[in-house]
């Protein structure tokens, strides 16, 4: 079967992700579900020669030293792919997820107000936050593209792979590949700091050099859009502390305190209402109070904070969904099985 009547089949399903691993079907996942799409299992050499057919002669001398390979790949009337291919026992296998082209509108991905309104900011350090999945990228692709309609700014995009193609609009947007256009996140966040941004958008802060770079870009009156793989706004901050030696840390507090501007923690949910997924979203915005407790290392702190402060625009996990179930959107199971405390989601839902 060819590459390209898989992946239409996979789109006909309305799939966010095609698994292409050898002595299996081609599967699907449909809305967090793994399905197959046919009956006839793939052969080592048919997955190997899928893989080929899509990257070039660099990729592929990258393939063969580190077995692993991360790129993009496009197809005419279908969308773009964010591909991983590696190698397992039984052959070359594929991990591919669906790109749609067209970025969505803030509006239209049932998020909270207060993502919108942190388009409006002038500068500091915005984070996406969330296990692998959870939409980070479409949302912070959608807060690009609202700032893209506003502004008449420069925005760089550092990407591994670039996922959403962005049109300048009002804004000139410059977009940047991992290992195509730049060798490191550090190596591309350095030299942007040279080519007059306004906006920085850091596909994952993933280490230490580039923690540390787009902290001092924040702190230097850019706006810097990131992620991170944590849970929740409490995690996110320890992670970035525990990023740096300990003789550090207390000066980190303090420069994290000073350049964060708010932590938005996703979660997808399949939805009971219709097929589709829906977010449950906590928002951490660093008010003088939050900035306090990040500079004084008591983040154990921030869960309170973030559940006193709904007034100013703050929204816990476990109230967003909460939320989702009370307005039919997701079953109970799910909402109790995801919540950060199920004994007490179980008892608020029971209300």
């Amino acid at each position: 079967m060819h590459l390209n009547d898989i992946l239409r089949m996979a789109d006909d399903r309305g799939a966010s992700d095609v698994h292409l691993v050898p002595d299996h079907p081609p599967m699907v996942r449909v809305n967090t579900v793994m399905e197959p799409l046919t009956d006839t299992a793939l052969t080592a050499e048919t997955t190997l020669a899928y893989v080929q057919s899509m990257i070039t002669d660099r990729q592929q001398k990258a393939f063969d030293q580190n077995l692993d390979l991360d790129f993009s790949h496009s197809v005419d009337g279908l969308g773009r792919y964010r591909v991983n291919a590696h190698a397992q026992q039984g052959g070359t296998a594929l991990a591919m997820r669906i790109i749609r082209t067209m970025v969505p509108q803030l509006e239209d991905l049932n998020l909270p107000d207060v993502i919108q309104k942190l388009t409006w900011l002038p500068r500091g350090l915005v984070l996406v936050t969330g296990d692998t999945g959870s939409g980070k990228s479409t949302t912070l692709a959608a807060m690009i593209e609202a700032m893209n309609a506003r502004y008449r700014k420069h925005i760089i995009t550092l990407e591994d792979p670039i996922e959403y193609e962005l049109k300048s609009r009002e804004c000139v947007i410059e977009q940047r590949e991992l290992g195509v256009h730049m060798p490191s996140f550090a190596s591309g966040l350095k030299h942007a700091l040279r080519q007059d941004p306004d906006i920085i958008l850091v596909g994952e802060m993933r280490d230490l050099d580039t923690t540390a770079l787009a902290m001092s870009a924040a702190e230097t009156g850019h706006l810097v859009l990131s992620t991170l793989h944590t849970c929740n706004a409490g995690q996110t901050v320890e992670r970035i502390i525990d990023m740096y030696p300990a003789g550090q840390q207390n000066q980190i507090r303090s420069m994290l305190g000073n350049t964060l501007q708010a932590v938005v923690s996703q979660t997808l949910f399949s939805r009971v209402d219709r097929p589709g997924m829906v977010p449950a979203v906590e928002v951490l915005l660093c008010t003088p109070a939050v900035r306090n407790i990040i500079r004084e290392n008591r983040s154990f702190e921030i869960p309170n904070v973030i559940e006193t402060s709904r007034r100013a625009g703050m929204v816990s996990l476990d109230s967003s969904i909460a939320e989702l179930y009370f307005n039919g959107f997701i079953s109970r199971q799910d909402a109790v099985a995801q919540a950060s405390y199920p004994e007490q989601m179980e008892r608020q839902l029971a209300a």
